[in-house]
């Protein structure tokens, strides 16, 4: 530590520190930077506040916790050999695997030790140990909260109230000699459940089933209740002092006792080393990267459907946010997934920019204007952008379904999805998949305990009613995404997202390419009004053939079947049965079927026969029978219809469900506009104003970088220099209370500038800026003019100019206090 003498408090420890291990503590805590404290005594106030103290414990691994842990159990201070007794034991109970035990906990815990130390939990030599004040208050025990040792109070708590006369009957049924002074009383019950041999002669006598009872208590909780008329094995061990009555009805088991049964280890299982990520397959890593691959071009063409699916405007927004449960199994049925997959893609669209709300009052869904770029880049690039999204989103799909604190259903696109853990068990896992040999998939169990050995106090969230393990959740969510995003393959990591999280997003994107099938040219058109599309098919072909035809089956080939209805909406999109015709013969690979061809020609002929404008909307036809059979059929009465002219009717609801309506009945009508033109509808016309991607939520205050702490920890240097430094007062001066600014006239504080100046000493002033803000600073003057003093500001180690209006007092340094 540099000292001279043990520190006393854990601000003289931190101040005992070099720079680079303050650097330390604040990337370790970087709560603590908010905002920079003034100086050390600051920061190790804001160091033992409760709220980053549990923040700092949930940061660390399960052997350090129980360091910790250990440490609120042993006396304060302790030294380094009682923490390491109580963490291996008394040695009562070795052997040959205790030894190994012990061995390793010996190994690790000077690690554990300088990271507690590091993030200031723990100050003192070894032969001193303190755990911070509040880490103690929160991991010692109290029969609100049980120690997570499972031990409980002292001897001397446990006894805190209890009558002299009570003490001495213990005493006396114990065997030990009587006191009249509770202190001596208290420390001869002590001494004999800690002298092991006394305490293993006292153990002989004890009945069967009293031991019984110990048993059930010694590994937690301590407590236990007892009757007003306990049995006789409660009875022989109250009596004795082995169980301490904590109310009329509860008995506690004190920590003295508990650790000689014990033998001396304040946990039952230490786990000094993290449990070992074990395989369950070990796969042909060129297996690997192709089933990755292929679903990672899957993925890219996944979204793309969706997103085309909701060109024309995707589904409402439901008042509180998000999507419908009914909207949910729409999409579903339509990307042919499970709902809770169906949540995850759009989850991941929407987080990649590529999806949001239109804003228009009756707002919808609908793609950004960033999908047009994505959709124009290699397939590699979009799966890039798809993954680096995900890796680094803190919205989590698989919450869908479930319920948040006021019991109220969460849903797709909803307000309420984001986790900030998210993103760090995200790259967790795949860093512990990435340690693995290449195309090893691993035992999902494994990695759950590797992770709750990591982070073993952050395993529920306090928010929206996470109740357990979120972060266990997260992990296998994690699991199950990377394998549909092509993150993996079959179950082990690709070689594209080891470059992506080593190299990054270019290396990954070049490794992917050769792996990802060129996009053809053609399909092949069958007899039955289907067309096989052996492959990825290009942009335009598969574009175009998607507005002719309808998506019948997925896989290795993709097979399209043409309707009516998808013809007409061909025709629908500006498409005329030549056109149609000229397409399927240029990119078929077979002969185009007579039944299609008959097809395209049937629908066309009966295309646009009907038109529809807007009255509130009219059908016209110049064939008079056909309106007569349109006025004659029942299913027309919903449409409100009545005739204008032979060739025109009039209907009372809009254009678009009088075109849907007229679909129904069998009929293939055409809009037009108010000019008689027929209105064509193009895919792909609606989009959003340009949106933004949501923003991750973080998890806490960011990591500060290198440039930052090196000027935070400046600045806590200069302001402890000003806070700490001794400084002459004069004699008939009432003392300044500590931390208060000093003051001083103006002519005074005009004067002793001067004189600093012309001798070139250094001087301790109270300064206020200009937003208020008080500050105490060691300057040494150079030049004083024009209502300024121009000085070497040691605080801030650069020269500055202060207004003299603006210090509110000077001292001069005491002689051996100059910096």
């Amino acid at each position: 530590m540099g000292m001279t003498t043990p520190p006393r408090t854990l601000a003289e420890a931190l101040r005992a520190r070099d720079d680079e291990s303050l650097a330390g503590l604040l990337r370790a805590r970087p709560d603590l930077l908010t905002p920079v404290p003034n100086d050390i005594t600051q920061l190790a106030t804001r160091a033992g506040t409760r709220a980053s103290v549990v923040r700092a414990l949930e940061h660390l691994d399960r052997f350090a916790l129980q360091t910790a842990e250990a440490l609120a159990v042993a006396p304060d201070p302790a030294s380094y050999e009682t923490l390491l007794g109580l963490l291996t034991g008394d040695g009562r109970d070795d052997g040959e695997h205790r030894d190994d035990a012990d061995a390793a906990i010996g190994d690790a815990l000077p690690a554990a030790l300088t990271t507690l130390r590091q993030q200031a939990l723990v100050w003192g030599e070894d032969d001193r140990l303190r755990l911070v004040r509040t880490a103690r208050e929160l991991l010692a025990p109290s029969p609100q909260h049980p120690s997570p040792t499972g031990l409980g109070p002292t001897v001397a708590e446990a006894t805190a109230g209890m009558s002299p006369g009570r003490l001495q009957d213990i005493l006396a049924t114990a065997g030990l000699p009587a006191t009249h002074d509770p202190v001596s009383a208290v420390a001869s019950l002590s001494a004999l459940f800690t002298d092991r041999a006394r305490m293993g002669e006292l153990l002989d006598t004890a009945p069967a089933e009293a031991l019984s009872v110990l048993d059930r208590l010694v590994w937690g909780p301590p407590y236990g209740e007892v009757t007003p008329n306990p049995t006789p094995p409660v009875k022989w061990l109250r009596d004795r002092g082995l169980l301490l009555p904590v109310s009329t009805r509860t008995v506690v088991l004190p920590r003295e006792a508990a650790l000689h049964l014990r033998a001396g280890r304040a946990h039952r299982v230490p786990e000094p080393q993290p449990p070992a990520v074990e395989a369950v397959a070990n796969r042909d890593p060129q297996a690997v990267d192709s089933a990755a691959a292929g679903q990672a071009f899957l993925a890219v063409n996944t979204v793309e459907e969706l997103l085309k699916n909701w060109n024309g405007g995707g589904p409402a927004i439901l008042r509180s946010g998000g999507l419908s449960v009914r909207e949910l199994k729409k999409t579903a049925t339509a990307l042919d997934v499970s709902e809770p997959v169906a949540a995850f893609w759009v989850e991941l669209t929407y987080a990649a920019g590529l999806l949001a709300s239109d804003g228009e009052a009756d707002e919808r869904y609908a793609p950004t204007p960033a999908y047009d770029d994505w959709a124009e880049l290699p397939a590699q690039d979009r799966w890039v952008h798809l993954a680096t999204t995900w890796l680094a989103a803190t919205r989590t799909p698989g919450l869908v379904g479930g319920q948040d604190a006021k019991g109220r259903a969460l849903s797709a696109l909803g307000p309420d999805l984001d986790r900030s853990a998210a993103p760090e068990v995200r790259h967790r896992v795949l860093a512990l998949l990435a340690a693995l040999q290449p195309g090893t998939a691993p035992d999902p169990e494994t990695v759950l305990a590797r992770l709750r050995w990591e982070r073993p106090l952050r395993g529920a969230s306090a928010s929206a009613g996470d109740t357990t393990d979120l972060r266990s959740r997260i992990a296998l969510w994690t699991l199950n995404e990377s394998e549909l995003l092509g993150i993996t393959g079959r179950g082990a990591l690709a070689a594209h997202t080891r470059a992506l999280l080593g190299s990054g997003p270019a290396e990954a994107a070049a490794l992917l390419a050769p792996l990802i099938p060129e996009p053809l040219d053609h399909v092949l058109l069958q007899a039955d009004l289907t067309a096989v599309a052996p492959g990825p098919l290009e942009r335009p072909l598969a574009d175009m053939l998607s507005a002719l035809a309808d998506i019948e089956s997925k896989g290795g080939a993709t097979v399209y079947r043409f309707t009516p209805g998808s013809v007409r909406r061909a025709l629908d999109a500006g498409q005329s049965a030549a056109d149609l015709h000229a397409f399927l013969a240029a990119h078929s690979r077979t002969p185009v079927p007579q039944p299609l061809s008959y097809l395209i020609d049937d629908v066309a002929r009966r295309h646009g026969h009907l038109r529809i404008g807007a009255a509130s909307s009219y059908v016209r036809c110049d064939d008079e029978a056909v309106l007569n059979e349109i006025l004659a059929d029942r299913r027309s009465a919903t449409l409100r219809l009545r005739r204008l002219a032979p060739t025109a009717l009039a209907a009372q609801i809009d254009p678009a469900s009088l075109l849907d309506g007229l679909r129904e009945m069998g009929y293939a009508p055409a809009a037009e506009s108010a000019e008689g033109d027929v209105l064509i509808t193009r895919a792909g016309a609606r989009r959003t104003p340009p949106r933004t991607a949501p923003v991750p939520v973080p998890e806490g205050p960011p990591v500060p970088d290198a440039t930052l702490l090196g000027a935070a920890v400046r600045a806590i240097r200069a302001g402890d220099t000003a806070a700490t430094v001794v400084r002459k007062d004069p004699a008939d001066a009432p003392a300044a209370p500590s931390g208060s600014l000093p003051r001083t006239t103006s002519a005074e504080t005009l004067a002793t500038v001067q004189a600093a100046a012309m001798t070139g000493s250094a001087l301790w002033i109270g300064y206020v800026n200009a937003d208020g803000a008080a500050s105490q600073r060691v300057i040494a003057p150079v030049r004083v003019e024009g209502g300024f003093v121009t000085a070497y500001d040691h605080t801030a180690d650069e020269v500055r100019t202060y207004p003299l209006h603006r210090i509110t007092g000077v001292a001069e340094l005491a002689d051996d206090a100059t910096p």
